[in-house]
């Protein structure tokens, strides 16, 4: 296309200055420009396609992704532009997988009645709350390394002391590992519990989570038909 854009209206159209259309540019996030005989960059349709593809695949992907992919498509390189997209989506998959192993999991320590911490007793050292917990110590270590337990320490020893709050998030713990469930759920479990509100907030939270992904999900949907007309202006697909 020869139908030469101003690069005022380019950038009123992505509602940027005129000088990060030339950070664009010259970054080769948009296509090779030409010059005028006096040295001024000449801007066509095919750059105001690639500053709609390049803002949506921001939108949609991050701008680390956007880089990447029209970088790659400039370069001619369709196979690193598509890799770059297909890790993004991946990576969405993955968190989604994550949040349904989290509900799956607060589902359980819900079912499980292990809300309220015990109360009225002095905190026991690793051992007493290892046998209470139904595992070894050096588990309880490995919680606590992860971050999943806070015990206290004894001033002077250094011992272990795990108040009514933390041998309880223990129990849960426990609770989840022997049904199936990856550490990696327990934590914003425990994180949740910790929080309070009760269990209908949490689920509110987890449904506002879910509902965050289907939105960045749109977006990245939005982005993949943009890049898919963007590049059919290229030539690179049929």
């Amino acid at each position: 296309m020869e139908d030469r854009v101003r690069i005022a209206v380019l950038a009123r159209s992505a509602g940027v200055s005129v000088q990060q259309i030339r950070v664009y540019a010259d970054g080769g996030l948009l296509p090779p420009a030409g010059r005028t005989a006096s040295g001024y960059r000449v801007f066509t349709a095919v750059h105001a396609e690639a500053l709609a593809a390049l803002r949506e695949l921001a939108a949609g992907h991050g701008w680390p992704t956007a880089r990447t992919v029209m970088r790659a498509a400039h370069a001619g390189d369709l196979r690193t532009a598509l890799a770059a997209v297909d890790a993004s989506h991946a990576a969405l998959d993955r968190e989604r997988a994550g949040l349904a192993a989290v509900g799956e999991a607060l589902a359980s320590v819900l079912a499980g009645g292990a809300l309220a911490p015990a109360a009225g007793r002095r905190a026991p050292r690793i051992g007493e709350a290892a046998r209470a917990v139904g595992v070894k110590p050096p588990v309880l270590r490995l919680w606590e390394e992860r971050g999943l337990l806070r015990p206290d320490r004894e001033p002077g020893t250094g011992y272990r002391r795990y108040p009514p709050a933390e041998l309880q998030a223990a129990h849960v713990v426990a609770l989840l590992r022997r049904g199936g469930h990856p550490l990696a759920a327990a934590g914003p479990v425990l994180e949740a519990l910790r929080a309070g509100g009760g269990p209908d907030r949490i689920r509110d939270e987890l449904t506002a989570r879910r509902e965050r992904l289907y939105e960045r999900s749109s977006r990245r949907l939005a982005a993949s038909a943009a890049l898919y007309g963007y590049l059919r202006t290229l030539g690179h697909l049929a």
